[in-house]
């Protein structure tokens, strides 16, 4: 089969089965050779491993996957997408193709049956408006993963990988920063994509921490503390958390809280750090025995 990393093979085959694009979808493939390399050589794939492929669209990287894994798991929500994968994938025996959507996947499941429960390489393109809600269900669900290696908006992985004080940062920033190490491997700008973004891209790297980076006596409680703070920006960390349903506390423990933390009172939410969001949870969590 052609190789897809080729504008012109990808136009082909669009053509031939009068493929349409689908907004819904946020459809846009990858045409350039150099970064399907650089996607690959971050991700470390290697032939002893499982890739979860998410959102392989025609087929573009999978191909490049299949050539350098032992077996490529692609996830494609999209069934006008399939039959065209069976074409540019027919050469690959390692490759299963699954028309779902993700986050109803059992990636546990395909782990254990595929795997052994050893530790997976995540890869994807994905669709904008669903980056966050697929990557933090990849963490939270607690997969063996050795790293998440995606495409995704430029501003998008620029708030994963900053800390606190700037405008960037906020709960997502927290979030993969407590599950994983973040490095932004190569900037996309939109010609390398068929149709083109408005947007520029970026690939970032997410590499599983062992352990998370700060103790934490409850997990769920510290990132409802955060999206508490950040909910409401311009606001003070105080009045965020008396402001939200989801902080069961009184306005003098909240307080206390924050003055345990050392910090002014009138101290906004993205000032504090991933330690400091965990201690605040630690000591509601004492608070209560």
């Amino acid at each position: 089969m052609a190789d897809l990393g080729n504008p012109k093979n990808t136009i082909e085959i669009i053509q031939k089965y009068q493929f349409a694009f689908q907004k819904k979808f946020g459809q846009n493939f990858l045409i350039d050779t150099h970064v399907l390399e650089k996607i690959i050589r971050a991700a470390g794939v290697t032939k002893d491993d499982l890739v979860l492929e998410i959102g392989p669209g025609i087929g573009t990287m999978t191909q490049y996957l299949a050539e350098a894994s032992r077996q490529v798991i692609a996830v494609e929500i999209d069934s006008n997408l399939i039959p065209i994968l069976k074409e540019t994938l027919a050469d690959y025996e390692n490759v299963l193709v699954i028309n779902q959507d993700i986050l109803k996947v059992d990636i546990n499941q395909l782990a254990k049956e595929h795997n052994g429960g050893r530790p997976i390489k995540v890869v994807a393109n994905l669709p904008y408006y669903i980056t966050t809600p697929i990557i933090m269900g990849l963490f939270e669900s607690h997969v063996p993963i050795d790293n998440i290696t995606v495409m995704v908006q430029k501003e998008v992985a620029d708030r994963m990988q900053v800390g606190p004080g700037s405008k960037d940062y906020g709960a997502l920033s927290l979030a993969v920063q407590y599950y994983a190490q973040p490095y932004i491997v190569a900037n996309v700008p939109p010609n390398c994509f068929i149709p083109r973004p408005n947007v520029g891209s970026a690939v970032i790297r997410l590499t599983r921490h062992e352990k998370p980076p700060v103790e934490v006596k409850d997990e769920k409680l510290m990132f409802r503390l955060i999206r508490a703070s950040f909910n409401q920006r311009r606001k003070t960390l105080q009045n965020g958390l008396n402001n939200s349903p989801e902080v069961p506390y009184t306005k003098e423990q909240i307080a206390a809280a924050i003055d345990s933390l050392g910090v002014s009172p009138s101290v906004r939410g993205e000032a504090l750090g991933l330690e400091q969001f965990a201690a605040l949870a630690n000591y509601f969590c004492d608070m209560e025995k």
